[in-house]
Formats: structure tokens, sequence, C-alpha cells
């Protein structure tokens, strides 16, 4: 390939790109704030369920090796 294609190319790339960022539709602070929140506390949540159960899974083994 020449080198004017490659050129052309990554500029109709990053025009491409730049076009796909203006359709997207950032929120807004509350609502940015509201999903965090959101994500935080199911994280939260999530590792402790997996906790509780992995230290009830330890707990039933180690009652069945010994």
């Amino acid at each position: 390939m020449s080198g004017k294609t490659e050129k052309a190319q990554k500029k109709n790339w990053f025009k491409g790109l730049q076009a796909e960022f203006k359709k997207v539709v950032w929120p807004d602070k509350n609502t940015l704030a509201k999903q965090t929140a959101a994500v935080v506390t199911v994280s939260i949540l999530l590792g402790a369920l997996i906790s509780v159960v992995d230290a009830i899974l330890k707990y039933g083994i180690d009652f069945l090796v010994k």
C-alpha cells in the first residue's frame, strides 16, 4: 500500500470514531452516581454471599475429611 492510502484510511477511521462518539448519550451526574452506587452495593453483597458460601463449604468439607 502507498503512504497516501494508509494516511487516508487512518483519517477516515478517526472521522468515523469521532462520529460514533457524537452519538453517545452520556449520563448526567445524578444518574451516574445512582448507577455507581448500585454497582458498588451489588458487588459488596455478592462478595459477602460468596464468602459465606465458601465458609460453609469449607466447614462441610473439613467435617467430612476429619
